[in-house]
């Protein structure tokens, strides 16, 4: 670090000196002294003002008499400053009072000023060749664009490897001949066989895509070289391929080793679909790592591990068997994954005897290894903040909620009553819909009190991964949405806009029953509209209409008809159970949040409403 700091501070010693040598060269103020002729310094010889004149060969230097700046002249090659003076009318008693001092030629003073004049220029060209040595030895980034900024990891001792991987087994299958190639190449040799070049890690953000990388290195025991797909491309033409260029020259050097670009998506995309046309720079940053996965010999033992969650915008040259031979899908863990991902997470944490790992499973569908470490990690800093020398159940719950809720609880936010009424009154209303319908998933939890930017929540989840979804499902997940607002207009005769969100979701599943699912009578089995959408992400990016307006009129008819049928649905039941629609408001009005067990039983009546205690008023004074 101080050797480092000696050497930068040495190079911005050597620039501030060159700099100032130049300036001052350049731009210095400097006294010439004055020329006069021969004629005018005899004028001055005649009236008595000259004090001394020093010849150096043809060149005169005349003092006159109380000034110190000299005067410059020059005199004929040969001939005697005496005689010529005299020859100019000067009076050989004046001239007598005129000290005269004849000045040896020296070449000192010339080489002096050549020095001098040059020393600006030595000192940039050495300080150019300073800075070249250095980019050449990697140690200065000054001018080495072209050098990949790739971080290396010697694979001596490997910190991760394959049992800190979990949820992942067939991606572990996949992945683990890679690792025997890399340790036992001639085994594969000897059978003509080719390991993959390439192998493409695709999955969602989030699902241990770049820990499986390293992990694959750790078991391998081999260098490994990181690299971002975004670290490539700069401002500078040419840049992005001469960095690739360096990557995999490095990867030879060290080979067997392991090359992983994350995110290869930011310059791995369909060429010709850039500002630039067909030449821009992150094409030619493809060009060069199409050309360099190419040249990569059968002796060379150098894998490419890549890793996206937008396989579909790759362009195809780079996906084609030579190049990326494989891929590796990496999804969200099911059941049995999210089970072995909090066994590795929770390791070395001080689990209270309440925490049940598989309910923990359970109730987080959908979340993947980074969601369940920030799961993990959060309700350890609850735990630390109530002073708790353990995790307990409850602070798992509690982080479950952070993440599935959108944040921690908001007290602070204060409603006025009628607003609070109405939210109740909205919450009740999804709960009870939930608890009639048949294929809804599990009620969790209703509350009141504000998370993240919703009112109030009705927590209802999955009991087990579910892959398939029927027609009776999606009709009653509508109506469970429908439950709030059908709730708000027939208690209090009006509407509001907290039941925007719900609205959404149900328009897009009844769109998506009729155009994508063709889960219409009327329309039957055909999709209408081409959904360009993110495969891992589920976001829809456009849709091309490819039906005619007729067909428009009719998909929209259909969505009508489904959320109008679910919407005369709903308004029955809570009319029907109208009472305890009331009752389950009340309790949530006194208690804030109910859980399923409580609810049930405020429902079906063994649980009064007065049996339950305002936690606020609980408290002590």
């Amino acid at each position: 670090m101080n050797g480092s700091w000696s050497r930068n501070a040495f190079v911005y010693l050597l620039i501030l000196v060159a700099a100032a040598a130049l300036f001052l060269n350049v731009y210095g103020p400097t006294e010439q002294p004055q020329n006069k002729s021969l004629s005018e310094i005899a004028v001055l010889i005649g009236k008595g003002e000259v004090e001394r004149i020093d010849v150096q060969e043809e060149e005169l230097k005349v003092l006159i008499r109380g000034s110190d700046q000299p005067f410059v002249s020059r005199k004929e090659d040969g001939i005697p400053l005496t005689r010529t003076l005299q020859g100019l009318g000067v009076d050989q008693v004046k001239l007598a009072n005129v000290r005269i001092n004849v000045v040896p030629p020296s070449s000192s003073g010339n080489w002096l000023a050549l020095v001098l004049n040059l020393l600006p220029l030595l000192l940039i060209a050495g300080l150019f060749l300073f800075l070249f040595r250095q980019s050449q030895t990697g140690n200065n980034q000054a001018l080495s664009f072209g050098k990949s900024k790739a971080r290396m990891f010697t694979g001596d001792r490997p910190t991760i490897t394959f049992d800190d991987v979990a949820g992942s087994d067939e991606a572990k299958q996949e992945l683990q001949e890679v690792v025997e190639f890399l340790k036992e190449p001639q085994k594969f040799v000897a059978l003509g066989a080719r390991i993959p070049k390439g192998v493409l890690l695709v999955g969602p953000p989030g699902t241990g895509k770049t820990l499986m990388a390293k992990a694959v290195s750790g078991e391998a025991g081999v260098p490994f070289f990181s690299i971002s797909g975004s670290e490539f491309v700069e401002m500078f033409v040419g840049v992005g391929a001469g960095r690739v260029r360096d990557l995999f020259e490095q990867a030879r050097r060290n080979s067997p080793c392991i090359i992983f670009v994350d995110e290869i998506d930011a310059v791995g995309r369909y060429r010709g679909t850039g500002l630039g046309g067909s030449h821009d720079e992150r094409e030619q940053t493809l060009n060069q790592i199409l050309v360099e996965m190419d040249g990569f010999g059968t002796d060379t033992n150098v894998i490419l591990i890549a890793a996206t969650n937008r396989p579909d915008i790759l362009d195809p040259a780079l996906l084609r068997p030579g190049r990326f031979d494989r891929r590796v899908t990496m999804d969200r863990p099911d059941l049995s994954g999210r089970r072995a991902i909090l066994d590795v997470h929770v390791k070395g944490k001080p689990l209270a005897p309440d925490v049940e790992l598989d309910l923990i499973a359970r109730q987080t569908p959908g979340f993947v290894g980074a969601d369940i470490e920030n799961l993990v990690n959060e309700a350890a800093i609850l735990a630390a903040r109530r002073n708790r020398r353990s995790i307990t159940m409850a602070d798992m719950q509690e982080s479950i909620e952070r993440i599935a809720m959108g944040g921690p609880e908001r007290r602070s936010r204060l409603m006025n009553s009628k607003e609070r009424e109405i939210v109740a009154f909205h919450e009740a209303g999804h709960a009870i819909v939930i608890h009639l319908v048949k294929n809804a998933d599990p009620l969790r939890k209703i509350t009141i009190v504000p998370r993240g930017d919703t009112l109030g929540l009705t927590l209802y989840a999955p009991e087990a991964d579910r892959m398939l979804y029927s027609r009776s499902y999606f009709i009653d997940r509508i109506a469970c949405a429908l439950g709030g607002r059908v709730a708000e207009e027939l208690v209090f005769g009006d509407i509001t806009n907290g039941a925007g969100g719900d609205i959404q979701r149900i328009t897009k599943t009844a769109r998506s029953m009729v155009t994508r699912f063709g889960m219409s009578e009327k329309l039957g089995p055909l999709q209408f509209g081409r959904q360009n959408e993110n495969l891992f992400l589920g976001r829809e990016i456009s849709e091309q209409r490819d039906y005619s307006e007729e067909v428009a009129e009719q998909v929209d008819s259909e969505v009508r008809r489904i959320v109008d049928e679910a919407y005369q649905r709903v308004r029955a039941m809570l009319r029907t159970h109208r009472a305890q629609l009331q009752a389950v408001a009340q309790a949530l009005l006194i208690q804030e949040t109910l859980l399923a067990e409580e609810f049930v039983a405020i429902f079906e009546g063994t649980l009064a409403v007065d049996e339950l205690v305002d936690p606020l008023a609980a408290q002590p004074a």
